[in-house]
């Protein structure tokens, strides 16, 4: 005889093999296109507080189709490492939210990002987990593909802390290309503060991706100088480019694109070059 469950509001029966179908469907190896929708909806209902003060309603339907991809292709490490990104970008943003206000540099509509943001911070990222999902270049490229997507998000978490921190406490911003002392968040600009608090982002987010087994050691150390180079080449484009006569397309969000492709580019690089010849 079957056991149900009767629920007080409708009184309908319940049978609790369907819970058990769900749980064996979360934990699916390799993931599934609908363990990784089930087990992103679960996580997004329960975190729905948390994601309503980072993102507007249109962010959070563009991260919930990231995270539905990123738990396809990688799994819940990979999942773990993008909601990582989103925690500590989003209370960065937050620190002297007023000051920054008071000085017109803070994020828009109190921080809480649309989904141009969502998509320019995460299109590389999203590019190496489609590739992975349907195993574009083999066994071979799929580390390779990996290592690509942790360097995307340690770049632009490292970029997103840099800037932040950099508008709420850097004592002095030089443009990078000149050096010379210019006002907080002006594009293009640098400080000692912004710039160590977003290395220090970079090393934590790719530790955590070495505990979850997602990269080894010495890729970590790759995405982390990866993404300082890229930094430092977004950092560039700002201050000579970004939205400059005849460059008015290049918006915050395109150079988004390009500063995450760059640190993921750069990564891929570095370990075939650098790695592959040490083990050889």
């Amino acid at each position: 005889m079957s056991i149900r469950t009767q629920t007080q509001a409708g009184g309908t029966d319940l049978d609790p093999s369907l819970m058990q179908q769900a749980i064996r469907l979360v934990q699916s190896t390799p993931p599934t296109w609908q363990s990784a929708f089930l087990s992103n909806l679960v996580i997004f209902l329960l975190g729905s507080p948390l994601l309503a003060s980072g993102l507007s309603l249109p962010g959070i339907g563009a991260a919930f189709l990231l995270g539905t991809l990123t738990w396809r292709a990688f799994g819940s490490s990979g999942f773990l490492l993008v909601a990582t990104y989103f925690v500590i970008g989003t209370a960065v943003t937050k620190v002297k939210m007023a000051q920054k206000e008071a000085q017109g540099v803070a994020e828009k509509r109190k921080g809480r990002r649309g989904p141009g943001s969502v998509i320019g911070s995460s299109a590389a990222g999203c590019f190496c987990a489609f590739l992975s999902i349907y195993g574009i270049g083999g066994e071979a490229f799929a580390r390779l593909l990996e290592l690509g997507f942790v360097a995307s998000f340690c770049t632009k978490l490292s970029d997103t802390v840099s800037s932040e921190i950099g508008k709420a406490y850097g004592k002095t911003t030089y443009l990078v290309t000149s050096f010379k002392i210019v006002p907080r968040g002006t594009e293009g600009a640098v400080s000692v503060e912004g710039t160590l608090a977003g290395l220090l982002a970079s090393m934590l987010l790719a530790f955590i991706s070495c505990l979850m087994g997602e990269i080894k050691v010495p890729e970590a150390i790759i995405c982390v100088v990866a993404s300082q180079i890229a930094n430092l080449g977004e950092s560039i484009i700002g201050a000579t480019l970004q939205e400059k006569e005849g460059f008015q397309w290049l918006n915050n969000d395109v150079v988004n694109v390009i500063n995450i492709s760059m640190g993921s580019v750069l990564a891929v690089l570095m370990q075939q070059m650098v790695l592959q010849k040490w083990h050889a």
